[in-house]
């Protein structure tokens, strides 16, 4: 270690700086927590505190509020500018209920008067420490999340998909309200939660709803909270997910479920940026960002009036479309394999892998339950297989079935004729010389001879449809 470089005191209960003026003070404090086992640094005043909290990281700053230089209070404002979750223990001579208020209000986390007993600081300190601890804890769960929800981890290579993405990442880092639509399964929480944690909202907690989960009665109370006596057993006032989720995002899955007078309220809110809870008539100012999720056809719904209208129009700022996995057959290895590998890591099984006859199967597939229902096809298989690699026997028996005949999948915004049957007729010949060439064991002779082509034709086909 060179001369120019201080050697940190072991630190296994925390690493904490001392700031006093009068040296004694330091002195008495210094040898005190590191009795206790804390690693301790001092400075005898605010301006050679911040030059050492600016060169290293400290769990806990105990600051003495009157010195000569700079005085406590200025420096814990530069300290909680430099890191707004820096935890702060203010110390002085001349406590007083203004001072102690101001240090509160600046951020400090708690305050002792001088003199203090030596119990009474170890106390305040072991509950600071404990504070830092559950910031780092949030910090470290908000970086997972973050990473979890990366517009990186939503599996889709093909062009639909590729569509979703773009429009995510130009909507994420907006305010803007999103209308997610898609059959159950296709993963619209997912996307919901995507954007809210790529957002600038993304280090405040996601708050979620079903709104099909809650009864008609209680959507309302449950959306927008309720005054104290607003209804039969409403002992107390609460707040609602909507202020729950003030200075967030707040996610309404199912909204069509939504009966007609509460669609009134929410229209309101999202204009007006207030709520009433149930029971009061004073508004109550909100900052949430909508992002919805249906499964129904709204826009038909609006037309037809089972929907309001005007919120139709007020949600589908940006609508997504989730399209279903058999719309997406491209997808179903890639999604798959995500999820032998998953299930393989939580059950402590060891690497999978899936058969190309498996594989098939599962492109093939009709999944009415999407990409939820192929994970759970998937978890299943990597459970009861016995060895690393997953056939078609370890799948259910339904879907085996289904992959006797042959399986092909159309564009649904393609309606030439001329087209479609080109694009049939091309899956069905891959999947017939697949299946001829997996009879014989890849022998091409044995598979032309089967197919009842040459063999070289047979060669240039494999090539002109990459198998």
């Amino acid at each position: 270690m060179s001369q120019n470089q201080t050697q940190r005191p072991a630190a296994n209960k925390g690493h904490v700086l001392v700031v006093d003026d009068e040296q004694h003070v330091r002195r008495v404090l210094e040898v005190m927590l590191q009795r206790q086992g804390y690693g301790v640094e001092t400075a005898g005043g605010g301006g050679e505190a911040l030059e050492k909290f600016a060169a290293d990281v400290f769990d806990v700053v105990i600051l003495d509020l009157k010195m000569p230089d700079i005085d406590g209070i200025t420096v814990l404002g530069h300290l909680r500018q430099l890191d707004p979750d820096q935890t702060v223990i203010m110390i002085t001579a001349y406590a007083s209920v203004d001072t102690a208020l101001a240090a509160m209000k600046q951020g400090a986390f708690d305050y002792v008067g001088k003199p203090f007993k030596e119990d009474e600081i170890l106390l305040v300190l072991e509950k600071a420490m404990e504070r830092r601890r559950i910031i780092a804890d949030n910090r470290r769960l908000r970086s997972e999340v973050a990473s979890r929800y990366d517009f990186g981890n939503i599996i889709g290579a093909g062009p639909a998909m590729q569509k979703v993405f773009a429009v995510l990442r130009k909507v994420a880092g907006t305010m803007a309200t999103v209308l997610i639509s898609g059959e159950s399964g296709t993963g619209k929480e997912l996307v919901a939660r995507a954007i809210h944690y790529n957002s600038p909202r993304g280090q405040r907690p996601f708050v979620a709803v079903n709104c099909a989960a809650i009864p008609a009665t209680l959507i309302e109370s449950e959306l927008f909270g309720a005054a104290k006596g607003a209804y039969t057993g409403a002992d107390r006032s609460r707040q609602g997910l909507f202020e729950e989720a003030d200075g967030s995002s707040l996610f309404l899955d199912e909204i069509g479920e939504l009966p007609l007078d509460v669609q009134a309220k929410l229209l309101r809110a999202l204009q007006e940026g207030e709520i009433r809870r149930v029971g009061e008539s004073a508004p109550r100012k909100v900052d949430i960002r909508i992002i919805a999720a249906t499964n129904r056809d709204l826009a038909a719904e609006a037309q037809s009036g089972g929907f309001r209208q005007d919120l139709f129009y007020r949600l589908s700022v940006i609508p997504i479309h989730l399209p279903p996995l058999r719309q997406r057959p491209e997808d179903v290895p890639l999604l798959a394999r995500h999820f032998l590998d998953k299930a393989a890591a939580r059950h402590g099984l060891g690497q999978k892998r899936l058969d190309a006859r498996a594989l098939e199967i599962l492109a093939a597939a009709e999944l009415p339950g999407n990409v939820r229902e192929l994970e759970n096809i998937i978890e299943q298989a990597v459970v009861m297989s016995d060895g690393p690699l997953i056939g078609p026997d370890d799948l259910p028996a339904s879907l085996t079935a289904q992959a006797g005949g042959l399986r092909v999948s159309v564009p649904p915004d393609e309606f030439d004729l001329k087209k479609v049957l080109k694009l049939v007729c091309a899956q069905a010949e891959k999947q017939v010389i697949g299946r001829a060439l997996e009879a014989c064991q890849g022998n091409r002779t044995r598979a032309s001879q089967m197919l009842g082509l040459s063999r070289r034709a047979l060669i240039t086909k494999i090539q002109d449809l990459g198998l």
